[in-house]
């Protein structure tokens, strides 16, 4: 009976992430953009890392504005001769480097094409990037840079599960989704219900309850590999369609 809490209590923490794989980090065998970690107090955190299209849309946003604020700047500086081309060389400088340093130390991790994108830079833990981590993964934009048209960092982001550029890889950051939405519950299916076979608690029937709730807005993959967790309640035939008829019975329906 302890065995069957522990894992409807896994079950219980995946789909309160929307069928999170919480409880287990396995990249290898991903099959979605969850990057879960679990912090030293025990709390499951799920990150959706974002890929390579929106990260080169907030990329192009915040290059449009730097080009801009360069402009400016050159304008402005235009009168000031010989002194006004120093200046200018040295705005553009601490433009170029330090411009997504600044916002992602000081804006929670989101430059303004990244805030647009609904992205945000974090370390591997989940925790705020910091100030080390932020200027090692922007200095090695020219590492990514190469050949040419940032190559080596697409080829970096599309071979890693939770698409990290070169940069990233060094300073132990992800770009994640700003809000990662919570799976809509949804009414349990209409099935015939079937009494579980052995009793549960009420934490444990919150389990099956939760999944079903949650199953049809569940990839096929995920559904099979959660619902084949309480193995011990399902059996070996059809465990997700066994949890939904189980949770039906729980919120009181009759045959």
């Amino acid at each position: 009976m302890l065995a069957l809490a522990h894992v409807l209590g896994k079950l219980a923490r995946a789909c309160a992430f929307g069928g999170v794989r919480a409880f287990t980090y396995d990249p290898g065998r991903m099959i979605d953009t969850i990057h879960a970690v679990q912090t030293p107090e025990g709390v499951d955190l799920a990150l959706r890392v974002a890929g390579p299209v929106p990260r080169a849309l907030a990329w192009g946003v915040d290059t449009l504005l730097q080009g801009g604020i360069a402009l400016g700047l050159q304008i402005a500086l235009s009168a000031f001769a010989g002194f006004g081309v120093g200046l200018y060389l040295i705005g553009l400088f601490a433009l170029l480097w330090f411009y997504p340093v600044l916002f992602e130390v000081r804006a929670h991790g989101q430059t303004p094409g990244k805030r647009l994108m609904g992205l945000r830079v974090v370390q591997e833990n989940g925790t705020p990037v910091g100030w080390s981590a932020s200027v090692l993964r922007n200095f090695l934009l020219v590492a990514d840079f190469l050949p040419l048209l940032y190559l080596a960092g697409l080829v970096s982001m599309i071979s890693d599960t939770s698409f990290r550029r070169l940069g990233d890889l060094a300073a132990g950051t992800l770009v994640v989704y700003a809000d990662a939405p919570r799976a809509p519950v949804t009414r349990i299916p209409d099935v015939t219900p079937v009494a579980p076979p052995i009793p549960l608690t009420l934490d444990e029937q919150a389990a099956v309850i939760a999944f079903a709730e949650r199953a049809a807005s569940l990839s096929p993959e995920r559904a099979a590999e959660l619902s084949a967790i309480p193995r011990s309640l399902t059996g070996q035939d059809d465990p997700r369609a066994s949890l939904i008829a189980q949770a039906a019975h729980l919120v009181g329906r009759t045959a």
